[in-house]
């Protein structure tokens, strides 16, 4: 890279960081005046999750900036697809152009295997971890997902944005810190996904344990587990979960949770169970506007 470019650079990043507020990206804002204008550089650092130094000497012109850095920094500076295009160009690297997916669609076969799961939870996930179905158990188990918008449908966002899902893990912040790691392995597989760099965005900005979790980089693949649940209805659980990946899509997997027989759990998926068929019995009784 050539020295004016790399001083190009460090201008660039200087004025795109002094568009920006602590307040635009979810920073507390200190007491007492700011002497700078938009963002220090320490405060990027922090949310691109390296070192203050390690910027302070790419603005600074000292050193090159990874493809992968660059990319976080594009986020969290929120360039737009021509200024991410401009700021890999002065540091001398190719930018793959970020790809726009066609939205997922479940497989017929999945959502055959949910029709007919009546006592047991099971949803699909797809990539970035939107959940694309679910059967009546998982919604009373997890939550309505009709409520959310499709765009926003995501187990990950749920997980740490939803004050009920929160509310319902008794161990949630392993169950949080497992969801980040999964989320930092689709990212892996895709690191152009317009939609993940949003949700990354989004999460990062909202919530600090999202933030620090992901500056971590722990990784996990999706398989089986145990999760620890209070449920409103149901009572206390602890409930198996395990993954089955669709062969004709590997992107999408159906989870299942379950729980042993003659279990105080089992017995309680049971009393969900039920309180789900009285539920869609008085919905189908109901009469409907006259």
């Amino acid at each position: 890279m050539r020295s004016s470019n790399r001083s190009e650079l460090g201008e660039f990043l200087k004025a795109r960081r002094m568009d920006l507020s602590p307040a635009m990206v979810g920073l507390a804002e200190p007491g007492g005046r700011r002497r700078v204008k938009g963002l220090r550089r320490e405060e990027v650092a922090l949310l691109a999750s390296i070192s203050t130094d390690y910027y302070t000497r790419l603005e600074q012109g000292r050193r090159q900036g990874s493809a992968a850095v660059l990319d976080t920094i594009a986020r969290v500076l929120r360039l737009d697809e021509d200024g991410r295009a401009y700021m890999f160009e002065l540091a001398g690297k190719d930018a793959v152009r970020p790809r726009r997916q066609a939205p997922q669609k479940i497989q017929p076969q999945l959502q055959q295997l949910l029709d007919d799961l009546n006592t047991i939870p099971a949803m699909v996930l797809g990539r970035r971890m939107d959940v694309l179905a679910w059967n009546p158990m998982a919604a009373a188990l997890l939550g309505d997902f009709a409520r959310i918008p499709e765009k926003q449908r995501n187990y990950v966002r749920m997980v740490f944005m939803d004050p009920a899902v929160r509310a319902l893990y008794r161990d949630w912040e392993e169950v949080a810190q497992t969801g980040v790691a999964q989320l930092r392995m689709e990212a892996a597989r895709d690191p152009h996904d317009l939609r993940l760099t949003a949700l990354v965005g989004e999460l990062s900005v909202q919530d600090e344990d999202f933030r620090r979790w992901w500056g971590a980089h722990r990784v996990a693949v999706r398989g089986m587990g145990t999760k620890v649940l209070h449920h409103p209805i149901a009572g206390d659980l602890t409930l198996d979960w395990n993954t089955l990946t669709c062969v004709v899509d590997p992107d999408q997997q159906l989870i299942t949770y379950t729980a042993d027989p003659d279990t105080p759990s089992h017995d309680g998926l049971r009393l969900l169970a039920s309180w789900v068929a009285d539920t869609e019995r008085s919905d189908r009784t109901r009469p409907g506007p006259r």
